[in-house]
């Protein structure tokens, strides 16, 4: 078979780009956030994502009104992967929980029963992410650097695998005749016990129905790539070039070997934010229509107290490396002025041209206000046709540095059924994605073999 890409549609109901909420027709009201991922979800699988990802943030703040809105209040992932179990068939659903602050056990019991109650459709994104608000909303203390966190989130994977594998496929016996059940020797404890992770089991779940639900792990540290390398299914890394991403994959793949994988090591996926339309031009003006839309210091929201301090003229001063004085945000640049930016200015200047097609003494030129607000928010955007989008999917992915990429609308729902209606057609045509589900489980989307029973694997070692 082809070797095809991978398609994950990331959930953000308020959208991935900060003003997206407020752009004509965008969803903005988290009252109604259940409607909205009822949509999207059907969406997604009508168009053969291989799965819906939810990430997690565990606490809030009136800060975040401006830098991330998304995350001032939303639904539980696990909570909304386990409701979509029952309005979706066969599309993947993958949920985000912090090693640090959830119950290894009761995660563990969690999953295995989304991937029975989703007949086998279950994944789990594991994160280490350390901030002081989460550890007060769990009651603990702020957790310890980058080694403490993913030491104790490598003892955390072993165990939850161990965990699921408590009993093996055939422990049911269901014998009537003889009363018995179960075959208590196909019953197993974890007995885990580490400097981070202590848990005795069996878990109260029958083993999944994928053996494991698929291990992610999203992160750009040393640390995250080497976890990812010897446990992970999915490695979810942002990467500014197609050699960066190779890199990844290189050492991600080094690693996997090293550790005895004989899998090959996890699937490499990006993330992207696709802003698409018909034409080049209608792209460029939604993408435009985002930036002027993103709340600036001379703007009334700027008012208020915990508005980012990073969106004055002055802090673009100092990105593009000349000093700009206090021009109003919405005049133009002029070419006098845009000749002396430095690097990081130029290519500021270029990406915003390239997303919105203004040209420095243009008919639509480029402003002060595009400039600080694409600073402002540096989102791994793609914007254009149907076309010119499968173009960028497919140069990456046909390079082999990834497999394939989680897409994070702007705005729902309008930007989400933009990319199902122009992109995902036009990746079908070309052969790289699929035009009907061949498999039922996550597992069977990511071309991943279900593993072996843990502790069965164990015994035959010691018995050779």
């Amino acid at each position: 078979m082809t070797r095809q890409l991978i398609l994950g549609a990331v959930f953000r109901a308020l959208g991935a780009f900060p003003s997206g909420w407020r752009y004509p027709g965008a969803h903005n009201d988290p009252l109604r956030d259940p409607a909205i991922l009822r949509r999207t979800a059907r969406t997604a699988e009508a168009a053969k994502f291989d799965y819906l990802f939810f990430g997690e943030w565990l606490a809030t703040g009136a800060d975040l009104e401006f830098r991330d809105p998304d995350l001032l209040a939303r639904i539980d992932p696990l909570s909304a992967v386990s409701y979509l179990a029952g309005v979706t068939k066969r599309i993947g659903l993958i949920a985000t929980a912090n090693t640090g602050y959830y119950d290894l056990f009761t995660l563990a019991r969690q999953t295995a029963s989304i991937d029975r109650l989703s007949a086998g459709r279950a994944g789990i994104n594991l994160v280490t992410g350390a901030d002081p608000r989460a550890a007060a909303n769990h009651g603990r203390d702020p957790l310890g650097g980058a080694e403490p966190r993913y030491d104790e989130a490598d003892e955390y994977l072993r165990a939850l695998r161990l965990l699921w594998d408590s009993w093996e496929d055939d422990a049911f016996l269901r014998d009537r005749a003889s009363g018995r059940l179960i075959d208590p020797e196909l019953l197993h404890r974890t007995d885990a016990v580490g400097a981070h992770i202590r848990v005795s089991g069996p878990l109260t779940a029958p083993r999944p129905v994928q053996g494991h639900p698929p291990i992610v792990h999203a992160g750009g540290s040393s640390r995250a790539r080497r976890l990812a390398g010897e446990l992970a299914d999915v490695f979810i890394v942002a990467v500014s070039s197609i050699d960066d991403a190779a890199a990844v994959r290189a050492e991600t793949t080094a690693r996997a070997v090293a550790a005895g994988r004989t899998d090959g090591g996890p699937r490499v996926v990006t993330p992207i934010l696709p802003v698409v339309a018909e034409t080049t031009a209608e792209a460029q003006a939604v993408y435009d229509e985002l930036l002027r839309l993103v709340p600036l210091a001379d703007d009334q929201a700027a008012q208020a107290p915990d508005f980012p301090p990073n969106r004055t003229i002055r802090a673009l001063s100092g990105i593009v490396g000349v000093p700009l004085g206090t021009p109003p945000l919405d005049d133009e640049v002029p070419l006098r002025v845009a000749r002396r930016f430095a690097e990081g200015g130029q290519r500021l200047l270029e990406a915003v041209q390239t997303r919105t097609g203004r040209r420095i003494g243009g008919e639509h030129p480029v402003t002060y206000r595009q400039l600080l607000a694409a600073h402002t928010v540096p989102a791994a955007a793609v914007v254009g046709s149907g076309i010119e989008v499968a173009d960028h999917l497919e140069a990456w992915f046909g390079s082999g540095a990834v497999d394939g990429f989680n897409i994070l609308p702007p705005f729902l729902s309008g930007q989400f059924e933009a990319f199902t209606s122009l992109v995902v057609p036009e990746l079908q045509r070309r052969g790289l994605f699929r035009t009907e589900y061949d498999g039922t489980t996550l597992r069977d989307h990511l071309g991943l073999a279900r593993p072996e029973n843990l502790h069965v694997a164990d015994a035959a070692r010691r018995t050779a």
